[in-house]
């Protein structure tokens, strides 16, 4: 269970999903019973009431002092205690217990007894302990001690109740919906009896009611980022401004099993999703409570996708995606992600025009374009821009085609003008404009808006404009970028050119058939009769030529079709009133505003055209509301709205005038023109709900007809218009009880029947029902020419397509919405006018947006599978009451049925049904006060108008054949859907019994296999209904369970691969004779083959095998004598159909890397047995080795195992058929561990002998440098001692250099020897 706190903190979340919070202990009820309704003091019994258990023990105090105790004869729910009549000793406080087993519980609420003659004074308070959250809904309960009595709610301000009821019990529960500052203030609550409406009770203790939260909300973000693909991982934190708290994080979708809490790190805590799954998607919201349970206000919702891939972005330009040159234009990105930054690029361009960021995108999705030119013009799309690494894929984006234009084009259309407007942002006294083309051309103009024709192809050339300020009226400013203004196709189209050459041969025939009379005048003078005939027959001739040339022009120029874009208006907004006092509306009357347009940020109401009332942003249901509260004279006026997006003001809604304090407000009456003898609706709208309607014609005292409560709106029908009816007419509204409250009449609306051209016909090209982004083109046509063509919506006049004499035969136009959005459905229709005759209004055509509200379900009544010549009824089923529903079959263009519900559904009956009414049915449900928005297509219902059901098919998942223990599904699967099935199994030839009871989606497990299962089965249709349909069996199915007998063995002729088109024989050996063979491959649910040889053998022969047939194969066998009871599966098979094998995989053992003294084995292997491998290195010509085990050894002798390596192989049955070769491997040399310590003593050795060698040969160098020479001579004494003499070097082998020494002066003899080192 949760804690209290947080069932605080949840309330407005767990009261709008439906659950009910966990309370606390809950308290006794304690009330009062008398038997004198309209003097209950005369005689007074407290009852107390257990709430959940039963108890041996109930307690009542008084006062705190005074205790009263009963043990009844056995456990009850409730006591009474008997007070009798109420005097001055019986007042006080009174409250009681009941006893349960841990002690007395919680006292109830105190009950206050007065003086006699007063009802005791009610208790008051609010369900949730703590301050209600903004958005909530608050219940408010006051508790009146008496049965069957008055409650009324009082606000403080307010001298009339606000709201009052009359429960059954003693309590009553005043609901507060969607908890806004405006509903705080000061409430009490009083009560009285129901026949003594003069008998009040005193007021209970004062409720202050205040929307707060004890702290300020944490902010809840996600990173890496919002969107993730599925395995990915992501960290939630929530930062709260306070250090300490405990964090809490909820899953809006789930409350009860994702609801996590964490202790913070400093300020925030942070919870993470390791691998994140599809169900992880969601909205998410945080919160953080301290020591106590006192929460803060919840974080916003931040909602996390989880996806493979993005949703598509759509780019719609606003106002238009056709703009005029130097006006702004804005690119709005619309997406299903919030949160994500957003890049606009552009065709041609590869780095992003402009980017918005996440923070930014809050506000808004528009990209802007100020001040445009012929440069901006192009095709410009909008891409997610994620900060974030992830895995998910950009699916691909609409695109909008921006043209930059003057007005209304720089291309001339034929016999059309253009206007230049040349603007500046500064009041200006003067435009001029001037023709490059011509130096004396020069126009003036004071709004800058120059109308230039092309008479002749005149108006084609370049063109700029300059000003001057009033300040100096002298000095013209510098002229501004030239414009230049082309014919169509270079002004020599076709039709020009036709149009030109058709004007000048008239002209030429015109001017010779007056020749040719004035000849035959003076000819006939001169000539006989005869000649003078000929000559009259060729001037026939010549004018019957001029008269097929008119026709043919006529012909040629008839079939032109004026085309015409649709610039749709920001849609007007709908404004009406609502009220709780239906008897008194004007007490307590609200305002609301509502918009089609899904983009509308902001709602403006304005009293009498100019007063600005108040401004509120939209909610989600696009509107806001106004309270006015009670009226006062103050109040009244005329009041309208508009809506705003982000570049635009909508029109104003119809006007709503408030009259005065007790009147209701007047309505607005209209109709389409009136035709004689043609049925007429008078359209009478009010503004609030549920009141009636009543219709009155100018001198007549009573209501020509009446309308009883219909919503907002009536409609009062002329049947049939004619000259009586004509005259002025209006239309009131009042309560639907008596006593009735009028309102003023409304405006009067004068029915003349005129002279009319009949109705033109009026169709879409396309479908009326489109998604948003379709194209649609109305196509609006007449028999009659030179007309203007009207287009309204809804009633009003949105496009208009002009006369064009230069197409004089034109009968017909186009209006075209080139992108649909949510705001563009609605009632369409179009009218026709020449001067001053118009024509009947066409009859409507539906445009229905979808895929705004959710798919409805459509249901067969009976069912789907009709009998020819019956009937049928298709019910559709939404979700909101009030729609208009439309039934659409595959094929047709338009829906073919409509009907408007008060329900959430509405039946279609499809009357006496033939083969042609089979197919695909679907409907879709759309609001008809807010442009046809509509929901999604519903899912496709298939109609069978037949006399015998199709018949079904019946198979086994995952195989027919399973083995004994294991499980099975039998699907029965039809095309009819909606229907059961039943399932029967052959009990004998000619019986069956049925096996299991109905499936209402066809799926029959059978669990836990055994000898039991097997058998044959087939399925039937089971409809729920009666019919005399025929119905067919399905196809027959035999359960095959194996595992009951020694399994066979299976071999393949000629081998297990084979080129396509050879024939192969798969051969099944069973163990005991008398046996059905049957073949099987895996991944099929049935059996391949089955065979009854007389052996122990069946051979199963596969002509002219394809590549489908190469898998893995297996089969078993069952004897005569105990039919479908089967052996195991013999061993599996795999048969290649291929003119190359297979590659083999080639892997090495132990690594790809050469260690030192030691081999590498090659492992190459095949998916096929009984072949010869070879090994091939790269670079070397010959193979390196074969091996029929594919194991190849390599060595890395002086380096040559070091290489890229694949394999092949052959089959030994076919030698010459070598498989395709295996991915390279490369080996690559290393030194091991072993290797490494040789190596590295070799160099501490090396290094020795290299430290040694060179001491040795400074040593060397050094005595070369001075080489030693001994002398020895005779000692004075014995002759013994000797002296070394070391002379210079230099000075030996030099015969003229006498040596001063002692010694050789003394001694005379010198004796050379060796200097020892």
């Amino acid at each position: 269970t949760m804690l209290r706190t947080f069932l605080i903190l949840l309330f407005c979340i767990r009261l709008s999903l439906g659950k009910t919070p966990i309370g606390m202990e809950p308290q006794p009820d304690l009330w009062i019973e008398s038997n004198y309704p309209q003097a209950p003091w005369e005689n007074i019994t407290l009852w107390c009431r257990s709430p959940s258990r039963i108890s041996s023990k109930f307690l009542l105090l008084k006062d705190k002092t005074q205790m009263t105790w009963i043990r009844p004869s056995y456990k009850t729910f409730q006591v009474s205690f008997f007070l009798g009549a109420l005097t001055e000793s019986n007042t006080g406080l009174y409250r009681c217990c009941y006893w349960k087993e841990t002690g007395w519980s919680k006292p109830s609420k105190v009950l206050e007894l007065e003086a006699p003659g007063q009802l005791p004074k009610p208790i008051f308070w609010i369900q949730a302990e703590t301050p209600p959250l903004p958005g909530c809904n608050v219940n408010i309960l006051c508790h009146g001690w008496l049965q069957d009595l008055v409650f009324m709610l009082f606000k403080e301000g307010y001298a009339e109740p606000v709201d009052y009821q009359v429960p059954t019990g003693t309590m009553a529960i005043f609901s507060i919906d969607n908890m806004t500052p405006e509903n705080e203030g000061v409430y009490i609550c009083r009560t009285h009896i129901q026949m003594l409406p003069t008998l009040w009770s005193e007021p209970s203790n004062p409720l202050k009611l205040v929307v707060a939260g004890l702290y300020p909300k944490p902010t809840l973000t996600a990173y890496p980022g919002p969107m993730m693909a599925p395995g990915e991982s992501l960290n939630l934190r929530c930062q709260g401004p306070i250090y300490g708290m405990t964090f809490a994080l909820m899953k809006l979708e789930d409350l009860e099993k994702s609801f996590y809490h964490k202790k913070p790190i400093k300020n925030e805590a942070h919870f993470f999703f390791q691998s994140l799954k599809s169900q992880d998607s969601g909205h998410y919201l945080c919160f953080y409570y301290d020591g106590s349970y006192r929460g803060s206000l919840l974080s916003d919702i931040l909602k996390i996708w989880v996806t493979d891939s993005f949703p598509k972005t759509r780019l719609l330009a606003q106002p238009s995606p056709v703009v005029q040159m130097g006006q702004n234009v804005s690119l709005r990105c619309q997406g299903q992600v919030d949160g994500v930054g957003l890049a606009l690029y552009k065709k041609g361009e590869d780095k992003p025009l402009q980017l918005l960021d996440a923070t930014s995108i809050n506000d808004t999705k528009s990209f802007f374009l100020n001040n445009v030119t012929y440069s901006d013009s192009g095709i410009y799309s909008c891409h997610y821009l994620l900060p974030w690494k992830t895995s998910i894929k950009m699916a691909t984006h609409n695109s909008v085609e921006l043209v930059v234009v003057a007005w209304p084009s720089t291309v001339f259309k034929l016999g059309k003008a253009i206007t230049l407007q040349c603007r500046v942002s500064h009041p200006v006294l003067e435009f001029s404009l001037e023709w490059e083309e011509k130096e004396k051309f020069q126009k003036f103009s004071a709004d800058g808006d120059f109308i230039i024709t092309n008479v002749e192809g005149k108006g084609i050339g370049t063109y700029s404009c300059s000003y001057r300020v009033e300040a100096h009226p002298n000095i013209w400013s510098h002229r501004s970028e030239p414009l230049k203004l082309m014919g169509p196709a270079g002004f020599l189209t076709w039709n020009y050119v036709l149009n030109e050459a058709i004007r000048l041969s008239l002209i030429v025939q015109l001017v010779a058939l007056l020749v040719v009379v004035l000849w035959i005048r003076w000819k006939c003078r001169r000539l006989r009769i005869r000649e003078a005939w000929l000559l009259g027959t060729a001037q026939g001739v010549t004018m019957l030529f001029i008269i097929t040339a008119l026709l043919c022009c006529g012909l040629c120029n008839g079939v032109l079709i004026e085309e015409t874009e649709i610039i749709m208006p920001t849609p007007k907004p709908e404004l009406w009133a609502e009220t709780n006092f239906p008897l008194a509306p004007w007490k307590n009357l609200t305002l609301w505003c509502r918009s089609p347009s899904g983009s509308t940020k902001e709602f403006v109401l304005l009293k009498d055209g100019t007063g600005w009332i108040a401004t509120r942003p939209a909610s989600e249901q696009v509107r806001a509301a106004f309270p006015l509260g009670a009226l006062t004279q103050s109040h009244t006026g005329s009041y309208h709205c508009h809506s705003w997006e982000e570049m635009a003001v909508s029109e104003p809604s119809e006007v709503l005038e408030l009259v005065g304090t007790d009147i209701l407000p007047k309505p607005v009456i209209s109709a389409a023109p009136p035709v004689w003898g043609r049925e007429l609706q008078i359209r009478c709208k009010g503004w609030l709900a549920g009141m009636s309607f009543a219709l009155y014609k100018e001198g007549e005292q009573e209501p020509v007809q009446q309308l009883g409560a219909v919503g907002r709106e009536a409609f009062f029908t002329i049947q049939r218009m004619e000259d009586k009816d004509e005259g002025n007419y209006s239309c009131r509204m009042h309560t639907e009880k008596r006593p009735f409250k009028w309102s003023e009449p409304s405006e009067p609306l004068e029915l003349v029947i005129k002279e009319m051209y009949s109705k033109p016909f009026f169709k879409t090209l396309t479908s009326p029902v489109v998604t948003p982004g379709a194209r649609v083109t109305f196509n609006c046509s007449t028999p009659h020419q030179h007309m203007t063509f009207i287009l309204y919506k809804d009633g009003n006049e949105i496009a208009a397509s002009d006369r064009s004499w230069a197409n004089p035969g034109a009968t017909t136009a186009n209006f075209v919405i080139d992108s649909v959005g949510i705001g563009d459905g609605g009632n369409y229709s179009c009218r026709y006018y020449d001067f001053a005759i118009w024509s009947e209004p066409s009859d409507p055509v539906e445009l229905v947006v979808t895929e705004f509200y959710p798919k409805p379900t459509l249901l067969a009544q009976p069912g789907p599978v009709v009998l020819p010549g019956k009937n049928v009824t298709l019910r559709c089923q939404g979700i909101f009451q009030g729609m208009r529903f439309a039934l659409l079959q595959e094929g047709t263009q338009a829906p073919i049925q409509f009907q408007s519900a008060s329900g959430n559904s509405a039946d279609f009956l499809l009357h006496t049904v033939s083969t042609g009414d089979s197919g695909n049915y679907s409907c879709i449900y759309y609001e008809t006060t807010m442009s046809n928005r509509g929901s999604y297509l519903s899912m496709p219902l298939m109609i069978w108008v037949t006399d015998t059901f199709p018949k079904p098919w019946l198979f086994a998942v995952p195989s027919s054949v399973v083995a004994i223990g294991q499980n099975v599904t039998l699907w029965c699967q039809g095309p009819v859907h909606g229907v059961g099935y039943i399932l029967h199994k052959e009990v004998g030839p000619t019986s069956m019994q049925l096996w299991g009871s109905t499936s209402n989606d066809g799926a029959f497990p059978i669990t836990n296999i055994s000898g039991a299962s097997l058998g044959r089965y087939s399925c039937y249709y089971h409809p729920d209904w009666t019919s005399s349909i025929k119905i067919q069996p399905s196809n027959t199915l035999e359960l095959i369970v194996t595992g009951l007998l020694p399994k066979p063995s299976l071999l393949v002729q000629p081998g297990p691969m084979v080129a396509p088109g050879e024939n192969i024989t798969l051969q099944c050996q069973g163990e005991l004779p008398d046996s059905t063979f049957v073949l099987l491959k895996e991944g099929s649910q049935e059996p391949l083959e089955q065979q009854r040889p007389n052996g122990y053998r069946a051979d199963f022969w596969m002509p002219v095998v394809r590549g489908e047939d190469s898998g893995i194969y297996s089969c078993v066998y069952y004897l005569d004598s105990a039919p479908l009871a089967a052996s195991n599966h013999s061993d599996s098979l795999e048969i290649w159909v291929t003119d190359k094998p297979p590659k083999p995989s080639l892997a090495a053992w132990p690594s790809t890397v050469f260690q030192l003294g030691k081999d590498i084995t090659l492992q190459c292997r095949g998916p096929l047995p009984g072949v010869e491998f070879v090994l091939e290195q790269e670079g070397e010509e010959a193979p390196q080795q074969f091996s029929e085990d594919g194991d190849f050894i390599i060595n890395n002798m002086e380096g040559k195992g070091i290489g890229n390596y694949t394999c092949s192989y052959r089959l030994q049955a076919f030698p010459d058929i070598w498989s395709e070769p295996s991915d390279s491997l490369e080996l690559v040399g290393a030194a091991g561990p072993a290797a490494q310590e040789c190596t590295v003593g070799n160099i501490v050795r090396s290094s020795l002998i290299v430290v040694v060698v060179v001491a040795l040969g400074v040593v060397l160098a050094i005595e070369w440098k001075k080489w030693p020479r001994l002398r020895t001579r005779g000692s004075e004494t014995d002759g013994r001692d000797q002296t070394i003499v070391l002379e210079e070097c230099n000075q030996e082998g030099e015969p003229d250099t006498t040596t001063n020494s002692p010694s050789s002066t003394s001694q005379g003899i010198s004796v050379e020897l060796p200097v020892p080192i």
